[in-house]
């Protein structure tokens, strides 16, 4: 699936904000009018718009019609292709943190067995133990 860049800037600009994520959470239980997304928030009616156009343009939303209703809907495919896309870097720094943990295997089975060796439990505490650790500041004594 290619995913053009300026739709996927779109969707996470539209993402960034929690006030639009919140309508989108309140979406993906139904459609709702432009009121009804309005109620839970402590802003205009016009504030409330200026964000679904922006969801809007993101193509995260659509308006339908209905009689007077204009109720808004949520648009899955934008939401996919944004998946998609971490999905694929997902991989790959699994990947990375799988060659990572290996690697750190064979150092471990090389190293002399210590009784106060600490024995890391995850991928983050193997990788923070294997990286070397200098003091920021080097302190040498007053003679006198």
């Amino acid at each position: 699936m290619q995913i053009s860049d300026s739709q996927l800037d779109a969707t996470f600009a539209a993402l960034a904000d929690p006030t639009r994520r919140a309508i989108l959470a309140r979406l993906a239980s139904g459609e709702a009018s432009v009121n009804e997304l309005a109620e839970p928030f402590t802003m205009s009616q016009p504030a409330i718009s200026k964000h679904l156009k922006v969801l809007e343009r993101a193509g995260l939303i659509s308006r339908g019609q209905d009689a007077q209703r204009r109720p808004r809907r949520i648009e899955a495919h934008p939401l996919a292709q944004a998946n998609q896309w971490l999905e694929d870097y997902r991989h790959i720094w699994e990947a990375n943190f799988q060659r990572l943990d290996a690697l750190l295997e064979i150092m471990k089975a090389q190293a002399p067995a210590s009784p106060t060796q600490i024995q890391p439990t995850t991928s983050a505490a193997k990788i923070a133990l294997a990286a070397p650790h200098k003091p920021a500041i080097t302190v040498k004594p007053i003679k006198s």
